[in-house]
């Protein structure tokens, strides 16, 4: 990390240490903690998916910021009850990049399919908890875990119409991410196009 950016990283570093300050803080910022945030974090991720779909590279610019806000209060929040700390975060970020690009930074195979496999293979290794995904994102990891040329109606026999329609879904979800469509984002955006188009603002 060159130095301006390190300097520009302790400066945000200092200040979220200071609106946590129990004498002289900000009273919300102070009030908050890792459950009281989960909301944020959903919604700057989606903030910054709408600033990269609107071709906005100032408004990316200050979501990202934003969205890196929720791991500077999260980071602050666990070393305050000496559970890790932003340095953790990095450090633990670093070293996974290495573990999981074995042919970057060591002398495995990099051709595409050998490069998937071992990348499922060490994330399978990996310490983790399991957790529930939204529905359709669970589905697009799992078809990027399948090789290009599975067929999605031979994993199960699907003998009810409502088996049938989650299998012509699923296969809809593999298309679109073999042809770089994230599915949920295809969705959305065709989604919030059909509520102009109808004035129906409901689930906005």
């Amino acid at each position: 990390m060159g130095e301006r950016h390190a300097d520009r990283l302790a400066r945000l570093v200092g200040l979220i240490a200071k609106l946590r300050d129990p004498e002289g803080g900000c009273p919300w910022d102070r009030a908050q903690d890792h459950r009281t945030l989960r909301p944020y974090v959903v919604e700057e991720a989606h903030e910054v998916v709408a600033a990269i779909d609107g071709d906005d590279p100032d408004g990316l610019k200050s979501e990202l910021g934003d969205l890196f806000l929720q791991v500077l209060l999260h980071s602050q929040i666990a070393a305050e009850a000496g559970e890790f700390t932003l340095g953790d975060v990095l450090d633990a970020l670093a070293d996974k990049l290495e573990r999981r690009h074995p042919h970057v930074f060591g002398d495995a195979p990099a051709d595409l399919s050998a490069i998937r496999t071992r990348w499922n293979e060490i994330k399978a290794s990996e310490p983790g908890r399991a957790v529930e995904l939204p529905t359709l994102l669970a589905a697009r990891k799992l078809v990027s875990s399948l090789p290009d040329d599975a067929s999605i109606e031979a994993l199960l026999a699907a003998t009810t119409e409502e088996e049938r329609a989650g299998l012509d879904l699923l296969a809809a979800v593999a298309r679109a991410w073999r042809h770089g469509i994230d599915p949920e984002i295809a969705l959305r955006k065709v989604v919030d196009a059909a509520r102009a188009a109808t004035g129906d603002r409901r689930g906005a």
